[in-house]
């Protein structure tokens, strides 16, 4: 907010209300006033006490009323008196004065303009009109990382995320709800998907160093223009769902490297259960117990090598082959067989996405 703004607000009101009227922020520092010789005076006493509350409040012979963002105000206005007057002339300028920075924020706010864009809230001619307003680099390559901290509320985290990067003409931290934080992070046009990985490891390790709290993180991919910025948000939020869905230890999800299950998260669910009826016709999925399960689970991770998965499960390799055979009895698929691996896997991750019923964008 332009102190300048709040000044020449301040000299018209001097006239009418014919008292000592100025502005203070957090610090107690009076950042515009009616006497002029008063800015940058410190008043901590006065801070201190206002801040507190948000109603008006009387501190050495001045009434003092906070005005800003409601949950953590900025500034609060103060007025020469300890009467009612005096009172009644604080709460109508702390009123004006937050409308007035309200308005400012929405015009010229570069963050709030952001969160428009990656919201898809802000029509398509409008974007580069107000990008030019703004004085925003239009074609920098930029990446969208959304921070998820599923039981955490705690303004806190926002304000480290925000400290990680402070250089706010190029990097952007934006509260998008409770327990959501996007990054709009500018980065090099050849950058790669694991240095995006590094950093969003690096922000959640100091999440959990500073807050002890746990995080997940989905990753779009970097874009070029203000305009596809939308995009790689969406992206970053079907990384965080499929991630969920298909690998819920994964913290870190990039949607460069979601594969074949992004393919199955954007498939329509009858199409998913006729898929599934088909492929176990012979006999349900759900006949198979969790020790078969897990058999083949890692026989598909040791890339169908019968002797390599025995010897991982600790069981003979006779005995990993008759669980194959009841498997191809049970389902009709030998797992053997690349083709019928294929499906059966497609199948397990289509069957795991129908039990998720994920959340659709």
């Amino acid at each position: 907010m332009s102190n300048r703004l709040f000044q020449g607000v301040i000299h018209q009101m001097r006239s009418a209300i014919d008292r000592t009227i100025g502005i203070i922020d957090e610090t107690g520092t009076i950042i515009s006033c009616s006497e002029l010789g008063r800015i940058g005076e410190v008043v901590p006493t006065a801070a201190a006490s206002a801040f507190m509350d948000t109603e008006a409040c009387v501190v050495d012979g001045c009434t003092y009323k906070t005005f800003g963002n409601q949950i953590h105000p900025e500034y609060a206005v103060f007025i020469d008196g300890d009467d009612e007057l005096a009172e009644k002339y604080t709460n109508i300028s702390a009123v004006a004065l937050s409308n007035l920075k309200q308005y400012f924020d929405e015009k010229y706010d570069r963050n709030n303009f952001i969160k428009n864009v990656i919201l898809d809230n802000i029509l398509p001619g409008d974007i580069y009109l107000k990008a030019r307003e703004l004085r925003f680099n239009n074609d920098a390559t930029r990446a969208v990382l959304l921070i998820r901290i599923p039981n955490q509320t705690d303004v806190s985290a926002y304000d480290i995320v925000q400290n990680l990067f402070p250089d706010k003409s190029k990097d952007f931290v934006v509260s998008i709800n409770e327990t959501d934080i996007a990054l709009v992070k500018e980065v090099k046009s050849n950058i790669e998907s694991k240095d995006l990985e590094k950093l969003a490891r690096s922000i959640a390790d100091s999440l959990s160093t500073e807050l002890y709290v746990h995080s997940v993180i989905g990753i779009g991919t970097t874009v070029a223009g203000i305009k596809e910025l939308a995009r790689s948000f969406k992206e970053a939020q079907i990384s965080l769902e499929v991630g969920k869905v298909f690998d819920n230890e994964k913290t870190i999800v990039s949607y460069d490297s979601l594969g074949i299950a992004r393919l199955i998260y954007q498939l329509p669910t009858t199409l998913c259960e006729l898929f599934l009826r088909e492929v176990f016709k012979r006999g349900s999925i759900e006949s198979l117990d969790q020790e078969t399960l897990f058999t083949i689970q890692k026989f598909f991770e040791n890339n169908l090598n019968v002797s390599e998965t025995s010897r991982k499960l600790f069981v003979h390799r006779n005995t990993l082959v008759y669980r194959l055979e009841k498997i191809k009895k049970i389902t009709g698929l030998d797992l053997r067989e690349f083709d019928d691996a294929i499906v059966f896997k497609v199948a397990l991750m289509v069957k795991r996405y129908l039990d998720a019923n994920p959340i659709k964008y």
